[in-house]
């Protein structure tokens, strides 16, 4: 796939978040419900790697941290659709150190509002969903819907999230290709706790 192929469209970023406010407006939990299913069972990796804020920082870190990670598969999944790779820890955890060596070298990087502190390489793999990031994350803290800590605190996954997709979408650092579900972790039974760490069981969460 040539380069700019991978580059998620303008188009399949508007029409991801219009979906998303869509759904939202409605209350349609049943639609939310179902992406939340389709993410665990074709995104664990990346899920389990979200909801891990919440155990760090509290239920509204790890709430956001879920929602922005579901929202950039949402934006690559609707641009790729099968030919999307399904992440794996490594691959999240290899796109954190090429995301932290990216911002090192970011001069005053502090000093810039806390949802435009990014890495201007990065950004130019994907500058559609970065620019909708910024936009999204200021009109979040603006309505204050989350504060400016939260938003430091769920930015760096969030932005690693992006980096590990493109990575594995150009083969820098592939994925899992789609295929039958393979587990790297025992089937999660319905009334098991739910692997998104809300403590709630498994049925009533990204089960229901």
């Amino acid at each position: 796939m040539a380069r700019e192929d991978l580059v998620v469209t303008l188009a399949a970023v508007d029409d991801t978040v219009a979906s998303f406010s869509e759904i939202d407006n409605a209350g349609n939990t049943r639609a939310m419900n179902k992406m939340a299913r389709r993410l665990g069972k074709e995104q664990p990796a990346l899920l389990r790697y979200a909801a891990a804020l919440r155990e760090q920082h509290g239920e509204r870190v790890g709430e956001a941290a879920v929602f922005y990670g579901t929202l950039v598969w949402a934006m690559f999944d609707r641009h790729a659709g099968r030919k999307l790779p399904t992440l794996t820890p490594e691959n999240l955890a290899d796109a954190e150190k090429v995301l932290d060596e990216a911002l090192a070298k970011v001069e005053d990087l502090d000093a810039r509002p806390v949802y435009e502190r990014h890495a201007e390489p990065l950004m130019v793999a994907q500058p559609h969903i970065y620019a909708k990031l910024a936009q999204l994350l200021e009109e979040d803290v603006r309505g204050e819907v989350i504060d400016e800590e939260c938003v430091r605190l769920i930015l760096r996954p969030t932005q690693a999230a992006i980096e590990a997709f493109d990575a594995a979408l150009d083969g820098r650092r592939p994925g899992e290709r789609r295929g039958p579900l393979v587990r790297d972790a025992p089937k999660v039974g319905r009334n098991d706790p739910c692997p998104c760490g809300s403590g709630q069981k498994y049925k009533r969460c990204h089960g229901a």
